[in-house]
């Protein structure tokens, strides 16, 4: 990391967490060749939105993983977030016995099958954990590395780790933060994105592949409040944590960037910029970086 003076002192880890949307898979593939080729130091792989998007299996997922590695990537699988039949998690078993790779949790049942079989894993945003205790039980369970709840605040991260519970088991885990695309906050039974178009879920055609960023929803006075994303919803602003770098020094030590359809690999070289404290690109004019400062999200706050 740098301070103030923009001086490097500490490197941060960049990661390129799971592809949230639903690409066709040639798309995906172009994805990865570039990533590859990025400053990212890890990079998840994983369908953690919906179990109908089948356009890559866990078999196409392990063969990314395989030339990601080779290219000194640390790979990490990603599961589904929300379980809703058997067949999902017979899904999710498989992730958790693939052998090779590291499991994220993004759902409670990955946990327990994990710690069953005394694995360790990461654990992802949809995870609640708020407090000390949580976090200390996860680490317990196995947990390396811990993405904190996209909501939350540098003063919420600071005064959790400097609680007893977490200061002495510090050195047990990282701490990963979201720090750029559409934040992640909800998810549900229902798909939204097939009710946008008059279909019900189950004959929704994988309407989804026709949104590489998801579908936009404006308020009456046309601004940008949500995306939809099947079953999921994101920010409708962009959240961007590019000029924040040097206020978490001795916080964060990695850093998520989510995928999205163009400009992404700009993107991991802006940050690997700011983090070595050379001159990077500043947040676009919409995005946002409020929850970070305790303030509403969609708020951006200049620093």
């Amino acid at each position: 990391m740098f301070d103030k003076l923009n001086k490097p002192t500490q490197a941060l880890k960049l990661s390129v967490g799971p592809i949230l949307y639903y690409w066709p898979a040639n798309k995906v593939h172009e994805f990865y060749r570039e990533i590859a080729d990025s400053p990212a130091e890890i990079v998840y792989l994983g369908e953690t939105v919906c179990p109908k998007r089948r356009e890559l299996e866990l078999t196409d997922y392990l063969s990314l993983a395989h030339q990601l590695r080779e290219a000194g990537k640390e790979v990490v699988l990603s599961t589904l977030t929300l379980l809703e039949s058997p067949a999902d998690l017979r899904g999710l078993r498989r992730y958790c016995d693939n052998g090779e790779f590291t499991v994220e949790a993004n759902d409670i049942g990955a946990v327990g099958l994990l710690r069953e079989q005394g694995l360790s894993f990461t654990v992802g945003a949809a995870i609640n954990c708020y407090n000390a205790q949580t976090l200390r039980q996860l680490v317990q369970f196995g947990m390396t590395r811990w993405l904190m709840p996209v909501e939350l605040s540098r003063e919420w991260l600071q005064q959790l780790l400097s609680q007893p519970e977490v200061a002495d088991i510090r050195a047990d885990f990282e701490v990963e933060a979201f720090a750029f695309g559409h934040l992640p906050l909800a998810w549900s039974a229902r798909c939204f994105t097939a009710r946008s178009e008059n279909r019900a879920k189950d004959e929704c055609e994988l309407c989804c592949i026709k949104y590489p960023d998801g579908r936009a929803v404006y308020s009456q006075e046309r601004a940008k409040l949500f995306t939809l994303n099947g079953i999921q919803t994101l920010s409708g602003q962009r959240y961007n944590l590019v000029d924040d770098l040097p206020a978490m020094a001795g916080l964060i030590d990695c850093l998520r960037l989510s995928p999205q359809s163009q400009g992404t690999k700009q993107w991991i070289d802006d940050f690997h910029a700011a983090r070595s404290g050379n001159n990077h690109r500043s947040r676009e004019r919409h995005d946002t970086n409020g929850y970070w400062h305790r303030l509403a999200g969609i708020k951006t706050l200049s620093v």
